[in-house]
């Protein structure tokens, strides 16, 4: 078993573009004229190939990409008793256009059960070697929470949750199991990654929670209590890190604003190993909520766009990452883009040159600046 441990100086997020044979094959799959079978040998030998191209790279940890999942967050939920879903052609109103998403929703208590995840993990560990680890991405427990409450469905979860405590101890117990469930698949490295943190900042959140007449503050204890709940005892020797993000849907963003309102609550006190965060734009704000980061955490700074080609001028990134270094230790600090290539099997608009070109990018930088 590798005893790599995340992050590394130079990381990456976690899902990648799908390669154009991989969309065929699903298409094909759909329309009846693959089994599932040859579909999943399909995937396999992608999986296989991306891998190959991580470590081509250089890179230290490696993922499948996230292949085998339609969203970053929805399938790993329908992996929970209690959980089901419906395409709709319903979603979620991003910046410049909807994300389509299966409507996703409890048909009865949450409770975790042998989880396909943990599966397709052990296909990627196969492929650990001495210079790499494999990394598992899921969405943060809050993820799971925030999605039972949204307006859409917070009628039916009272169905079977009389209050938001019963529900957060649910889904922290089953994600509790879940994750000794990886790590007696020999997982050790496993990252959160969570959107709800992202959901808060900025005056239209303050508006679209006023709205409903939900206190904010109340809102982000319940997120911090259900993410720390989820991982009381965990494996000393098991990386949990998280990953906070705006939205990432073909492009676009979901919402916009500094990390400020959030810092006291995310950055002090939740109980993860590193942040892998995202700064690649003004929308982020400035690094001065930094100084919130509780000393025992890392910081991987997302300096580095997914939603576009364009390479980043090297000093600017290079400045910026002595700039965060005001806030943080410079030897407390690492680098990636600050989210995957393809949240959703959409992906961003670039190819998949131009997403290898800025994990390139991306170790020139920290191999320049931590040599």
């Amino acid at each position: 078993m590798s005893k790599l441990r995340t992050p590394f100086r130079y990381d990456y997020v976690g899902s990648f573009l799908r390669p154009q044979a991989l969309k065929d094959a699903k298409a094909a799959f759909k329309e009846g004229k693959i089994t599932e079978d040859e579909f999943d040998k399909i995937i396999n030998e992608e999986i296989t190939k991306v891998v190959a191209k991580q470590k081509e790279l250089g890179f230290h940890v490696i993922t499948d990409g996230e292949f085998r999942r339609t969203f970053w967050h929805l399938d790993f939920m329908w992996g929970f008793e209690g959980v089901d879903h419906e395409a709709t052609g319903r979603g979620v109103q991003f910046n410049d256009e909807l994300a389509v998403l299966d409507d996703t929703y409890l048909v009865g208590k949450v409770k975790a059960k042998d989880h396909p995840f943990v599966e397709y993990f052990k296909f990627l560990k196969q492929f650990e070697d001495e210079n790499t680890v494999a990394k598992y991405t899921i969405p943060a427990p809050a993820q799971m929470f925030q999605q039972m409450i949204i307006p859409a469905n917070f009628e039916n979860t009272r169905m079977f949750y009389a209050t938001n405590d019963e529900l957060i101890e649910d889904i922290a117990k089953a994600y509790r199991d879940v994750i000794k469930q990886f790590y007696d698949a020999g997982c050790r490295n496993l990252q959160l990654d969570d959107c709800t943190w992202g959901a808060l900042v900025g005056d239209a959140a303050k508006q679209r929670y006023a709205s409903l007449g939900i206190d904010l503050e109340d809102v982000k204890e319940q997120l911090l209590k259900v993410n720390n709940l989820a991982l009381e005892g965990k494996p000393e020797d098991m990386v949990i890190n998280s990953h906070i993000c705006r939205g990432n849907y073909h492009s676009t963003y979901f919402t916009s604003g500094a990390y400020d309102s959030v810092a006291d609550q995310v950055f002090a006190r939740e109980n993860v190993d590193a942040l892998f965060l995202e700064y690649d734009d003004e929308r982020s704000g400035g690094f001065e909520p930094l100084s919130k980061v509780s000393p025992d955490k890392k910081v991987v700074l997302g300096l580095i766009t997914t939603k576009s080609p364009v390479l980043e001028d090297k000093k600017v990134i290079i400045d910026r990452i002595h700039e965060a270094a005001k806030y943080v230790p410079l030897d407390r600090l690492y680098l990636s883009p600050q989210c995957g290539f393809a949240s959703c099997e959409i992906g961003n608009k670039l190819t998949e040159e131009e997403q290898w070109n800025k994990l390139k990018l991306v170790k020139e930088i920290a191999e320049e600046v931590w040599g």
